[in-house]
């Protein structure tokens, strides 16, 4: 079971219901109205808290991958919250987590469209960069949501929440599974996802930890966010690690397509799987006995979150400045930290004890 130190540190997350399951990439074409010249965003800007919410604006989320169902979760957050704030929301984007050059076009295509700002997750840190920049050039606000650019690519970064605690929270997860002994292994997404890597330094840094002086991480594998793909690299971790005791991954399909393997196999409740996902995809592998316990946070609230960002950046209400503070109507007043970052907050751990109190 889990520590309650663990369970402290973990906030309460609320249940999303009533979410649409299809999302629909917007393809489209160029707004009619044009727009004046903004100047992009400079150290100098100045934010004015005060300042009244823009009504009336265009705000276009470009997940990594269209009709992924964490995008679906997280973009129909984005959605009701501007309709809320009364603004416009529109989702396109790759169908594949790996198409780079796929998502840079699709941000030539919003900067074409004039729209008031995007919410991007990367699938590359720096490759959507000069398009970024474009877009910022021409009035444009962007945020980053889920996965991070380079910071000088975009105005604020609304990360899940903070990274450190991430990366951690997942190794003490299957630690205390595994009563901190055993060859472990990762099954991440991508090798450019700026996210997956942030969380697996801070998870190889946790390992150094004494009590984890037992486990040893023996590799990292890549699914690249493809649900065969991650079900083939369970299967090869296993092959080529007979002695492994654990495995943890950070992805959404990536513990889906783990965990669909291993209850399928003479591993189930042998080999123990941690990581993130989501409640619904994870629900019949808590009951089953294959997974024990999983983290996430709230994927609806991090695209709310997102769209509110946007609409204070376009409001002139915060410039993506440490220290300058927004409200996101019922999720709170939140502050910019770093680099531009604002952490949602805490992950909630999912066990057979909870898991069905959320539906999402």
């Amino acid at each position: 079971m889990f520590s309650p130190a663990l369970r402290r540190s973990c906030a309460a997350l609320a249940a999303v219901t009533s979410l649409a399951l299809a999302a629909t990439a917007c393809g489209g074409t160029t707004k009619n109205s044009s727009k004046g010249e903004e100047t992009a965003k400079t150290s100098d800007a100045k934010a004015d808290p005060n300042a009244a919410t823009k009504k009336g604006l265009t705000v276009a989320f470009l997940p990594k991958q269209v009709n992924n169902p964490y995008f679906t979760v997280a973009d129909k957050g984005g959605e009701q919250a501007l309709k809320e704030l009364g603004s416009t929301y529109k989702e396109t984007g790759p169908n594949s987590a790996t198409d780079t050059s796929g998502q840079v076009s699709y941000v030539n295509t919003l900067t074409q469209q004039q729209v008031d700002a995007m919410a991007v997750s990367a699938q590359d840190p720096g490759a959507l960069c000069t398009a970024l920049k474009q877009a910022m050039k021409n009035g444009i606000k962007v945020v980053t949501y889920d996965s991070d650019t380079n910071p000088e690519c975009r105005d604020v970064f609304i990360s899940q929440a903070s990274a450190e605690a991430l990366g951690r929270t997942q190794v003490e997860l299957l630690g205390e599974q595994l009563g901190y002994k055993g060859e472990i292994a990762i099954l991440s997404a991508a090798q450019t996802a700026t996210n997956q890597n942030t969380w697996i330094d801070f998870m190889k840094d946790e390992l150094k930890k004494p009590k984890y002086k037992d486990m040893k991480l023996v590799k990292t594998a890549y699914g690249n966010d493809d649900a065969q793909q991650s079900f083939q690299q369970t299967q090869g971790l296993l092959q080529e690690f007979p002695k492994l005791a654990g495995i943890i991954s950070p992805t959404t399909v990536g513990i889906k397509a783990a965990a669909q393997y291993l209850s399928g196999s003479k591993y189930k409740g042998k080999v123990k799987l941690t990581g993130l996902g989501t409640p619904n995809d994870m629900r019949q592998y808590v009951k089953n006995g294959t997974v024990e316990g999983f983290e996430l946070w709230d994927p609806a609230k991090l695209g709310a979150l997102a769209a509110h960002a946007a609409v204070a950046l376009k409001s002139g209400q915060i410039t993506g400045a440490k220290g300058e503070t927004f409200k996101a109507g019922d999720l709170g007043s939140f502050t910019i930290g770093d680099k531009g970052v604002v952490d949602l907050g805490a992950p909630t751990v999912f066990t057979k004890d909870n898991i069905d109190q959320f539906k999402f």
